[in-house]
């Protein structure tokens, strides 16, 4: 039988979607015009895309991954793609996507690419978090010949998804100061989790066991 989540990624989709440069750009561009991506423009949501900007650019210089990632990555072996559901109004997006740029352009078996979840609502409801949230951002890892779908990550490293679910089960504390917190976690962590989770993600997805 047909894997239901093989039918809405094909060849056509992969062509058109970003690289990170080409979805970086378009970030800037949008804030240009007073956008974001999406269709809702408010002013809230210009401002958190303006604060992922500067997000992103502090993980471009600043982030440095470990020796550990870096060796399994270039010895990678298998062509893969690298499939990110995202938006440019998401913090945690912001926070994960450089890293996974850096990871991707450590070999040239990984072909990381971008499309934005509200334009590709079909993609998006075959990877639900815990099948029911369509949380952000999500990773799909592909088979780069056969677009089998190998493995997924997302929306965010276990520990800050337990830190979420714990501050988001609070009836005290208001969203925005949940998001505070969740992004001082980030801050403190300075990508470590993303690799680790990475680094065992990669040895399951070698397997080549298509998920079903």
């Amino acid at each position: 039988m047909t894997d239901v989540k093989e039918q809405v990624i094909d060849r056509e989709l992969i062509k058109d979607a970003y690289n990170y440069d080409e979805y970086r750009q378009m970030t800037d561009d949008l804030l240009k015009q007073g956008k974001t991506t999406g269709e809702n423009h408010s002013d809230a949501m210009i401002h958190y895309t303006k604060m992922n900007v500067h997000r992103m650019k502090r993980h471009d210089k600043r982030t440095d991954l470990n020796e550990e990632i870096t060796e399994r990555l270039q010895n990678l072996d298998r062509q893969w793609i690298w499939l990110v559901i995202t938006e440019a109004w998401c913090g945690d997006a912001a926070q994960s996507v450089p890293i996974i740029a850096k990871m991707a352009d450590l070999t040239n078996n990984i072909h990381l690419k971008f499309i934005l979840r509200d334009e590709h609502l079909d993609v998006m409801d075959q990877f639900l978090y815990q099948g029911k949230s369509r949380s952000i951002p999500k990773l799909i890892c592909l088979d780069a010949e056969t677009l089998d779908v190998l493995g997924e990550w997302g929306p965010r490293p276990q520990k800050a998804q337990e830190l979420y679910n714990t501050l988001r089960g609070s009836s005290e504390m208001a969203y925005q100061e949940v998001a505070e917190h969740l992004h001082k976690w980030y801050a403190d962590d300075k990508g470590e989790e993303i690799q680790k989770e990475f680094l065992q993600a990669i040895d399951e997805w070698q397997s080549g066991i298509t998920q079903k």
